[in-house]
C-alpha cells in the first residue's frame, strides 16, 4: 500500500473516532402522554412535539452543539431508563425528590410548583383543606410528592388516597363524583380547570416542589454542563420567555432563580428540595424504607388475590354457561356466543377495562373495583368457555349414546356423565388461566385500583430503584401462585382418569 493511501485511511479513521467521541445527537427522554404544557404532540402536526420541556431540551441541545432527538419513555420508567443510559437527559415534569438525587445525576431546579387541591365548584367552601376530607377519596398521580402527601394525610386524617397513571382521569372522575378532590401540581391543576368546567382550585399550597433534569449517575460532567446552561438561561431571561409563552410563569420563579444563582455564586449546588411535607421513605434500599412499604405491599397483594379469585369465579360460571350454550344451543344462540368469544379474545383486555370504567360512565358509574372485576371476569370467561367446550366435546361419543339408550335426559347426561369428565380434562388449563389472570390483574391499576404491581411501581419510583421492590413483588406473586399450582396437581392426581 502506498504511503499516501495509508495516510488518507488513517485520517478517515481519526475523523470517525472523533465523531464517535463527540456525538452530534442529544437523546432526551420524556413522556408525551403527559401532554401540554410539558410534552405533547403538536395538534397541527402530530409528528412534532411542543411544550416547555421540549423547548428546554432543544435549548440544552443547541448550547451543547447537538441535535435533540426525543425518546418516548413512560413517566414512571424515566428514572430506570436514565440509569440504563437509554437517553442522555430526561425531563418531563420530573420532580426533585431525595431518592432521585441519591440514585441519579440531577440538575439544579428550573421550575418551582405548588401542590394544590382541586374540588368541584359546589364543594368550594366545604373542602378547603385535607383535614376537611376525612373519609373522602382524593386522587393524584402515583409515585409523586403529592402521593406521599396524601399517604401522610391518609394516616393522619383518614382520607383515601387514589393513585392514577395519568393526570387526565383524576379530574374527569372528580367531575363524575368518583373523587371528592384532586391534589396535583398547580401546572396540571390550571390545565384541568381550563379543560373541565365546574372545577375550582384552592390557591393555598399544600407543599412546594421543583422540576429537574436527570441523567445517568455517572454522567456528572453532562449534568454540570446542563446546570451551567440552565443558570445562563435564568440570567438572560430565556427560561422566563419559555415559561411566559406557555402561561406557566408566576411569582414563584424569580425567587427560585435568585436562590439558584446565589448558590451558584457561593459555590454550593442549587438543590432545594420539597417543603410542606416530611418524607418518611428514608434512603433507597434501607430497612426503614422496606418497613414503610411492606404493609402497603401486603395490602395490595390482598387486593390482587381477592380480585383475581372473584374474577376467576365469574369467568368459570360464565365460561361454563357459554360452553354449554355453544354445545347444546340453537344456531342463533351459538352464533351470538361465538361472536362474544371472538370479540373478547380479539380485543385487548385493557381496552375492555377502559370501556367498562370510562366509556360507560355516562350510563352507569361503576366503582373501580367492580369495573375491574367485570372486565377481567368477562374477558377470561371467553377463554374459559373454549377450554370447557373442548373438554365437553372430548368425552367419547359412545358414552353419550349409551346414556341416551338408557333413557338419560340431556340434562342428566351433562350433569352425571359429561361434565365430571370434562372438568377433569379442564382442570390443568383452568389452573394455568388463573395464574395468568393473577398477573393480568396488574392492568386494573389503570382504573385506580392499587394492586400489587402498582404499589410496587410506586415503591420503586419513590426510592429510585426496582431491585428491592421487584424482589418483594416477585416473592409475593410466587407466594400466591405456587400453592395454587400445588393444589391443582393434587386434584389432578386424585381425579385422574383410570388408564384403560
Amino acid at each position: 500500500m502506498r504511503p499516501g493511501v495509508l495516510s488518507l485511511l488513517l485520517t478517515c479513521f481519526a475523523v470517525v473516532a472523533l465523531d464517535a467521541q463527540t456525538p452530534s445527537v442529544l437523546r432526551w427522554g420524556g413522556d408525551a402522554e403527559g401532554g401540554a404544557p410539558f410534552v405533547e404532540a403538536d395538534p397541527a402536526d402530530p409528528s412534532r412535539l411542543t411544550g416547555f420541556d421540549v423547548e428546554i431540551a432543544e435549548l440544552v441541545a443547541k448550547k451543547l452543539g447537538r441535535t435533540p432527538q426525543f425518546l418516548q419513555v413512560q413517566f414512571t420508567s424515566l428514572d430506570q431508563s436514565a440509569k440504563r443510559g437509554d437517553f442522555d437527559i430526561g425531563l418531563s415534569g420530573i420532580e426533585d425528590i431525595p431518592a432521585r438525587r441519591a440514585s441519579l445525576a440531577a440538575s439544579v431546579p428550573y421550575y418551582e410548583f405548588r401542590e394544590v387541591m382541586t374540588v368541584r365548584e359546589g364543594d368550594r367552601d366545604r373542602f378547603r383543606s385535607l383535614a376537611d376530607l376525612r373519609g373522602k377519596r382524593v386522587g393524584t398521580l402515583g409515585g409523586t410528592i403529592a402521593y406521599d402527601l396524601l399517604l401522610d394525610a391518609e394516616r393522619a386524617n383518614g382520607i383515601t388516597a387514589v393513585s392514577y397513571d395519568d393526570d387526565v382521569h383524576p379530574y374527569s372522575d372528580l367531575l363524575l363524583g368518583r373523587l371528592d378532590a384532586v391534589v396535583l401540581d398547580n401546572v396540571l391543576a390550571d390545565r384541568a380547570r381550563r379543560r373541565n368546567a365546574g372545577l375550582v382550585t384552592h390557591a393555598d399550597a399544600l407543599a412546594t416542589g421543583h422540576y429537574i433534569i436527570i441523567t445517568a449517575p455517572e454522567n456528572t460532567a453532562l449534568r454540570d454542563l446542563v446546570d451551567s446552561i440552565l443558570r445562563d438561561a435564568m440570567r438572560d431571561g430565556t427560561l422566563e420567555s419559555i415559561f411566559r409563552k406557555w402561561n406557566v410563569w408566576n411569582d414563584d420563579q424569580p425567587r427560585l432563580f435568585a436562590r439558584t444563582l446565589v448558590q451558584s455564586t457561593a459555590g454550593t449546588p442549587g438543590t432545594p428540595g420539597t417543603s410542606g411535607t416530611a418524607s418518611t421513605l428514608g434512603t433507597p434500599g434501607t430497612p426503614g424504607t422496606v418497613r414503610t412499604y411492606m404493609p402497603l405491599l401486603f395490602r395490595a397483594a390482598l387486593v390482587t388475590l381477592v380480585l383475581s379469585c372473584l374474577a376467576m369465579a365469574l369467568a368459570v360460571v360464565l365460561g361454563m354457561s357459554i360452553a354449554i350454550g355453544r354445545v347444546y344451543g340453537d344456531p342463533l344462540s351459538r352464533l351470538v356466543l361465538t361472536v362474544y368469544v371472538e370479540v373478547m379474545r380479539g380485543t385487548p383486555v385493557l381496552l375492555q377495562l377502559f370501556v367498562i370504567y370510562y366509556g360507560l360512565a355516562s350510563v352507569i358509574r361503576l366503582p373501580a373495583f367492580i369495573a375491574a372485576l367485570l372486565g377481567l371476569g368477562l374477558n377470561y370467561a371467553a377463554y374459559e368457555s373454549e377450554i370447557y367446550r373442548s373438554a365437553l366435546e372430548a368425552v367419547p361419543r359412545g358414552q353419550l349414546d349409551a346414556a341416551r339408550i338408557l333413557g338419560f335426559t340431556r340434562g342428566q347426561t351433562l350433569r352425571l356423565i359429561r361434565a365430571p369428565q370434562a372438568f377433569r380434562l379442564a382442570l390443568a388449563p383452568m389452573t394455568n388461566d388463573f395464574v395468568a389472570l393473577l398477573k393480568d390483574s396488574s392492568l386494573v391499576s389503570m382504573l385506580t385500583v392499587v394492586e400489587l404491581t402498582k404499589q410496587t411501581q410506586i415503591f420503586a419510583t419513590n426510592i429510585g430503584s426496582w431491585v428491592i421492590p421487584g424482589l418483594l413483588c416477585a416473592a409475593l406473586y410466587l407466594a400466591m401462585s405456587l400453592p395454587l399450582g400445588h393444589l391443582a396437581r393434587r386434584l389432578e392426581a386424585r381425579w385422574r382418569l383410570p388408564t384403560p
